[in-house]
């Protein structure tokens, strides 16, 4: 008797060890997304993108207006979207309107505008506040992470490109066109740069 005693008192201490083992806390932890990638943004159809799901793309975001001066630049980045996308770039649009007031519209009319006039269909997404103390986080964190160090976001257009590890490498402004010499080495570049191992 016991021995069965015993022999039960080991079996449940034996089981209670292989459960703790298994603990959310012991587990090992899922790699953190890039700082640059962490946050959550919405679609242009409102709904929540976790921008980590970017992880191991060349991403180039841009702050986007509709009737800007630069607004031509929408065709130039369609057509970068339509030839780097399978190598792994991803362009991300964020309509906004701080400069001019030169992206009145509401979400819905931004993408109808973007499909009808330019077949943009690149990842859209809906209207941020990209300078001042109303900016979004993701530009807070893009603006202070920048390489140039030139600060606040300046007009529409300008670009940041993202490696494939998740860091800022390059901002170009608004004049930089997407089409640019400078801005296509710089993501032949990073796109021919191996993806993050997993490991």
């Amino acid at each position: 008797m016991t021995l069965i005693i015993a022999l039960g008192l080991t079996g449940i201490a034996l089981g209670a060890a292989a459960m703790a083992a298994d603990t959310p806390a012991t587990r090992p932890a899922a790699p953190a997304a890039p700082a640059a990638l962490s946050f959550t943004m919405k679609d242009i159809a409102g709904r929540d993108v976790d921008l980590s799901r970017y992880g191991g793309k060349v991403v180039l975001i841009v702050n986007v207006a509709s009737k800007c001066g630069f607004t031509k630049q929408y065709a130039q980045l369609q057509a970068l979207h339509e030839k780097y996308a399978e190598r792994g770039l991803a362009i991300l649009g964020f309509p906004a309107n701080d400069f001019g007031r030169q992206e009145p519209g509401t979400n819905a009319e931004i993408a109808t505008f973007c499909t009808e006039n330019y077949g943009v269909d690149f990842d859209m997404f809906s209207k941020v506040v990209v300078k001042g103390e109303g900016a979004c986080d993701l530009y807070k964190h893009l603006v202070a992470n920048a390489p140039d160090g030139e600060g606040a976001i300046k007009w529409n257009f300008e670009k940041f490109l993202i490696s494939r590890d998740g860091r800022i490498v390059a901002r170009y402004r608004s004049k930089i066109a997407p089409d640019a010499k400078e801005l296509i080495d710089a993501i032949e570049a990073e796109l021919a740069r191996p993806a993050p191992s997993d490991g």
